[in-house]
């Protein structure tokens, strides 16, 4: 890894955000984190203070300062996309925003989604929705996502991006998510856990992985969208097996639901990522089904 770079990093200072600035401090980068002053960075980074989506205020922040490479962990909008184009062109040799697997919210493939599934020059762009309202931005979250990557592709050259599409994050002990905690719950009382009649299995990430691959793509050169992903894929079943192997009596109770709301990670379709770009590329993943037992341990420690 090269090192003495600039980089700023836009938001995500926690959980797999706070890994990663770790580990660009550990290589001798020096690290800007431009958040809304909401936490404070890990020793040895700079913080600027600034809302990312009010133009003024992040040109008045950033000052005159250009950085090496920018990693956006808080792009959630085509609005704040915007933003950050105009702000950051010429400012930057490197722009990574960290993008998601429900960009492939629509795809429903037997075979691992490639990343060509969703080519961000054919997404269409409104930025007049309603983006500034916090139910319609959760409730449209691949959208912001997907529109988000296309103006940042419409660029073209003059700004080199890179969306990385994370697979779902499991492992920590600050997975603030719930998710697995979820399970927990339910396993030691009992109680049924909603799934689809046909519940489809998915693709995963560890949060020490996630944070490795984000490191690893401030180095590299390749442009658009890439998917971050361990090989390998898991149903909600292996994912209760593992919780249940902390909480001795626990039983998995199985409830299938036609339509409506289930289980955190349950799927009606199948949209598991294919890694193999990333692959070519020189990333090495690890296998989900290995790390598993180590990430529900790292996440429900207190129930072992």
């Amino acid at each position: 890894m090269r090192q003495g770079r600039e980089i700023l990093v836009i938001g995500g200072n926690r959980y797999f955000g706070k890994r990663l600035i770790a580990r660009l401090l550990a290589t001798g980068d020096r690290v800007t984190v431009l958040n809304r002053g909401s936490s404070v960075p890990p020793s040895g980074a700079i913080h600027l203070v600034a809302d990312r989506n009010d133009e003024k205020s992040l040109i008045e922040a950033l000052g005159s300062r250009t950085f090496d490479v920018v990693v956006d962990q808080v792009c959630y909008t085509p609005r704040q996309a915007a933003v950050a184009r105009r702000v950051l062109t010429g400012r930057t040799a490197r722009y990574v925003m960290t993008s998601t697997v429900e960009v492939y919210e629509y795809e429903d493939s037997a075979a691992p989604v490639r990343e060509t599934a969703v080519d961000p020059l054919t997404v269409p762009v409104d930025p007049e929705l309603p983006w500034d309202d916090e139910q319609f931005l959760d409730s449209h979250y691949g959208e912001g996502k997907r529109q988000a990557e296309a103006v940042f592709a419409a660029a073209g050259p003059e700004f080199p991006y890179v969306s990385v599409r994370v697979a779902h994050v499991l492992g920590g002990d600050d997975d603030f998510t719930g998710r697995l905690q979820h399970y927990a719950d339910r396993v030691r009382t009992g109680a049924p856990i909603a799934v689809p009649a046909v519940n489809h299995p998915a693709t995963y990430i560890h949060v020490e992985e996630i944070a490795d691959f984000l490191a690893w793509a401030t180095t590299q050169d390749f442009t658009g969208p890439v998917n971050a992903a361990s090989h390998g894929t898991l149903t909600t079943g292996e994912l209760c097996e593992a919780v249940a192997a902390h909480l001795p009596g626990g039983e998995a109770v199985f409830q299938a639901v036609e339509v409506g709301e289930v289980s955190p990670f349950s799927f009606y379709r199948s949209y598991g990522m294919d890694n193999s770009r990333a692959t070519q590329l020189g990333f090495a993943f690890g296998d989900v089904r290995q790390w598993l037992p180590k990430a529900v341990a790292e996440t429900l420690g207190q129930d072992v």
